[in-house]
């Protein structure tokens, strides 16, 4: 297992039910650095914000830069990083996992959609099982559930399923992306207490420690940071604009 691998897997043990691990979204280095700054013990890269960063619409970014941006992150701070892959691009899981560990991150964000529809969970579970395989230790995987993104009848019980299948082939994370918080209880529950859960921040909804307390592990924010950040670029550009 590598040091930073061991790490952010111990970052995810033992919290507070009201102190939940909140990873910042870097899509540069420049915001990785700054992230790092100011404290945060980990980072997670968000595949939409590398995307916008890029130049590319969410989902369109080739692989060679996606991994690429991911390298820059990376070598730009000394502390774990775990990079969102999207679905893998359609590498094999020895190639994803070389891939990856290439990139030096730490750990890595599988979704189970493709082109706006569900795989299979079985085969997908499958997948996710070749990946823990061929990474051993060495990456921290954090399974995606996109029920709820993709609009399935009774989505929290779709969720629970999804999620049971993946952790039983090996996933470290399960995160069902905008699941609604009213959720995470009986979510959290039907896992049990071993298994972290990762949870989406959005504008307006509960704090950090509410998420914690209604069952979240781990927070990230998607792509929601550079929206953030583009609009304060977006005020700053009609300032310089108006002088």
């Amino acid at each position: 297992m590598s040091d930073a691998a061991h790490l952010l897997r111990e970052l995810h043990l033992g919290r507070a039910t009201d102190d939940p691990l909140v990873l910042p979204g870097p899509w540069d280095a420049a915001s990785a650095r700054a992230f790092e700054a100011a404290g945060f013990p980990a980072l997670a890269t968000p595949s939409a914000g590398i995307a916008a960063a890029l130049g590319y619409e969410d989902g369109s970014t080739p692989a060679d830069e996606m991994f690429a941006a991911v390298a820059r992150i990376v070598r730009a701070v000394s502390v774990p990083v775990t990079a969102d892959v999207e679905g893998g691009y359609g590498l094999a899981p020895e190639e994803l996992v070389e891939r990856v560990l290439e990139t030096g991150a730490a750990g890595v964000n599988l979704e189970d959609s493709d082109g706006g529809a569900l795989k299979d969970p079985h085969e997908h579970a499958d997948r996710l099982a070749a990946v823990r395989a061929a990474a051993g230790d060495a990456l921290f995987v954090n399974a995606r559930v996109d029920v709820y993104l993709r609009g399935v009848p009774d989505p929290a019980d779709a969720a629970l399923e999804r999620a049971l299948l993946y952790a039983a082939a090996g996933a470290d994370c399960v995160y069902p992306i905008v699941g609604p918080p009213e959720d995470l209880p009986a979510l959290r529950a039907g896992l049990g207490d071993g298994l972290p859960v990762n949870v989406l921040a959005r504008p307006g909804g509960p704090s950090f420690a509410e998420l914690g307390r209604l069952g979240a592990t781990r927070i990230t924010f998607g792509g929601g940071l550079l929206e953030r950040t583009l609009g304060h670029v977006r005020d700053l550009a009609e300032e310089l604009r108006g002088a």
